[in-house]
């Protein structure tokens, strides 16, 4: 099997679309542009290293939007698009792929259908693979105050992914010298390699402006329609430590939480809630207590995983609410970073996560000391039976 590699151009400023983020910051349902469109790749197993680059001062928005995603690199972004990708390609020189593609963030709706096609290309024997749509639209021109029309014969719209063979693209990168290029098929083009059209996709829109944020909202709603709600409880006895981890939180303590993980309670009832939304069991049965591989992993493991177990139907994490049970700690001077820590995991806008907190007024186990609970409730949107 060849090696492929990926580059996602996230270095541009994307002022256009509004909201005083770029572009590929902005949540587009609920999820970031761009973690929508590395997910894309990183959901194909063909794919090795994913290389996204980015502007420096914008890396650890990078790692925080992209957060526990498999397979990532990153590289500084240039001054111009070329420039960028070809620092992208630079990072990928030690891993020795065979073939790369090379997508903007800013098309969040990218399947890997179309993904896959400009793979098999490559393999049959494609120096170059472009997805292509034939212009349908009346295309007119102005000059000099007079309107006339333009002939879209042998007019096509390039879209991305476009995948390249790997040294072919890398030598072409190095040997430019022309104007700014907008894609990288116009430094193919001109340095005379082989370009095959692969068939591209009406709704693999690019995101520019405000209007196309919210075309690609309606595109995805037409297939997320259907909500569901998931119910999580968990609760674990004190023991002996210094410390408690609630809601991905550590928290100082005179006791610890007894369990074969970190015993995060709050995470646990979470990551219940989300697989019971879309009836994938408990977190017992994806992550078993009997294995010893799970002794003290952190709980953030298994709830990125109930959320990407929502993302591969091209569904979405819409609010999760955690409620807390205890006498103590006290949970409010924690609340804010415990929220922050979910909506990372979750790869959400905070405004969708809750944290609460209640005690049992003396009563119970709770109430005399020996433990806590949680309890959480997840709503999701799945793509409509």
């Amino acid at each position: 099997m060849p090696k492929i590699a990926a580059v996602i151009v996230a270095a541009g400023q994307g002022q256009r679309a509004g909201g005083g983020l770029p572009k590929q910051f902005r949540p587009l349902v609920g999820i970031p542009v761009l973690r929508r469109s590395v997910e894309a790749f990183a959901a194909l197993p063909e794919i090795g290293t994913i290389v996204v680059v980015a502007a420096a001062e914008r890396r650890p928005d990078c790692e925080r939007v992209l957060a526990c995603l498999p397979r990532l690199a990153y590289a500084t972004g240039g001054v111009a698009r070329q420039d960028s990708v070809r620092n992208g390609l630079a990072a990928l020189e030690s891993h020795a792929p065979d073939f790369v593609l090379v997508h903007d963030a800013a098309r969040p709706l990218v399947s890997q259908a179309l993904i896959r096609r400009v793979i098999a290309a490559l393999i049959s024997g494609a120096v170059a693979a472009v997805p292509l749509l034939a212009v349908t639209d009346t295309l007119k021109r102005k000059e000099q105050g007079a309107w006339t029309t333009v002939s879209r014969e042998g007019l096509y719209r390039a879209q991305t992914p476009q995948g390249f063979r790997f040294e072919s693209l890398l030598e072409a990168h190095w040997g430019w010298t022309g104007a700014e290029a907008t894609d990288d098929m116009a430094i193919a083009e001109r340095t005379g390699l082989a370009i095959t059209r692969i068939d591209g996709e009406d709704t693999n829109l690019k995101i520019t402006t405000e209007e196309d944020l919210v075309h690609a909202a309606k595109l995805l709603g037409e297939t997320m329609s259907e909500f569901r709600t998931g119910l999580g409880f968990d609760a674990h006895r004190f023991t002996t430590g210094d410390h408690v981890w609630l809601c991905g939180v550590r928290i100082a303590h005179d006791a610890g939480l007894e369990g074969h993980s970190d015993a995060d309670a709050g995470l646990h009832a979470l990551t219940d809630a989300i697989l019971g939304a879309i009836g994938a069991g408990d977190i017992g049965r994806h992550f078993p207590p009997t294995e010893e591989r799970w002794r003290g992993a952190p709980s953030s493991h298994f709830l990125a995983h109930a959320a990407d177990l929502v993302r591969q139907p091209n569904g979405a994490v819409v609010h999760c609410d955690v409620t807390l049970v205890c006498e103590k700690p006290k949970i409010a001077p924690h609340r804010e970073a415990m929220r922050a820590r979910i909506a990372e995991i979750l790869a959400i806008d905070i405004s969708r996560v809750s944290v609460k907190a209640t005690t049992t007024e003396g009563m119970g186990f709770v109430g005399r000391g020996e433990g806590l609970a949680a309890q959480a409730v997840a709503t999701v949107r799945l793509p409509a039976a």
